[in-house]
């Protein structure tokens, strides 16, 4: 049994590696003998042990507030930057573009339609905007309007990539179909940011664990090989007498 779960674990960990070749794939599984495997437990073990230990834990915790505001730092900034968009078209090659932007203040969106080869517009040569104040909610999926208005034509892809705000009692909206993902993911982020909600995007949460990751990594430096305790040290009964305290007062008189 366990000579079968060393070869499984010689091809998942090998395959994990995306080795180009089978004759690249025979090198890796052969590397990866059982002395090999088993330090590579260890050492994954050890370190899962020290990552889940109640004081890094409550570390991450501390952390966490901290790098959540870089992350929405960082999105707003992204907004700031702008990011060009389609227009909805049945017509693929007549699809026209349009660019948005959230100003510096953080307090307007401008947007506006813009040739195929211009470079980023400026605020000022984007001709309409809606103040951020004016927002009531940030729709994404089928629930856009713009989804609805083609139900039963748009792709998943398609679907997981539309987003919209509503302004003005509802009655309007700002429609976007972000070109990748990673768009979407910002955009909708910001927006949540600045209607005061959580972000909640799969990049967000991958962001944040990879911080978490790292800081905690950089803080546990210098604990290398130290082992660490479950538990604080309990702390020592304070002194009979302060005799050996210096009076600063009478000093001074």
């Amino acid at each position: 049994m366990e000579v079968m779960q060393v070869v499984r674990e010689q091809i998942t960990r090998t395959l994990s590696s995306k080795p180009t070749s089978l004759e690249l794939f025979k090198n890796k599984v052969n590397a990866l003998n059982y002395s090999e495997i088993i330090k590579l437990r260890q050492t994954e073990r050890l370190h899962q042990e020290e990552t889940l230990a109640p004081p890094v834990l409550e570390l991450k915790e501390r952390l966490r507030p901290e790098l959540l505001e870089l992350i929405r730092q960082q999105r707003l900034n992204r907004l700031c930057q702008g990011t060009l968009f389609r227009k909805i078209s049945s017509r693929r090659r007549q699809d026209k573009l349009w660019h948005c932007r959230l100003s510096p203040n953080h307090k307007v969106l401008h947007f506006g339609d813009v040739e195929e080869d211009t470079e980023t517009p400026t605020i000022e040569s984007l001709q309409e905007k809606i103040p951020v104040a004016d927002i009531k909610a940030l729709l994404t999926g089928k629930d856009c309007p713009h989804m609805k208005e083609h139900k039963g034509k748009q792709t998943k892809e398609v679907l997981a990539l539309a987003f919209s705000v509503t302004y003005d009692v509802e009655e309007y909206s700002l429609n976007f179909i972000a070109s990748s993902r990673t768009d979407f993911c910002l955009w909708t982020d910001g927006l949540s940011v600045l209607l005061g909600r959580d972000m909640s995007s799969e990049c967000m949460r991958s962001e944040l664990e990879t911080l978490l990751s790292m800081e905690i990594k950089l803080r546990l430096l210098d604990l290398e090989n130290v082992p660490i305790p479950d538990s604080a040290p309990p702390v020592p009964k304070p002194p009979s007498n302060f005799n050996f305290c210096y009076d600063f007062s009478q000093a001074e008189q």
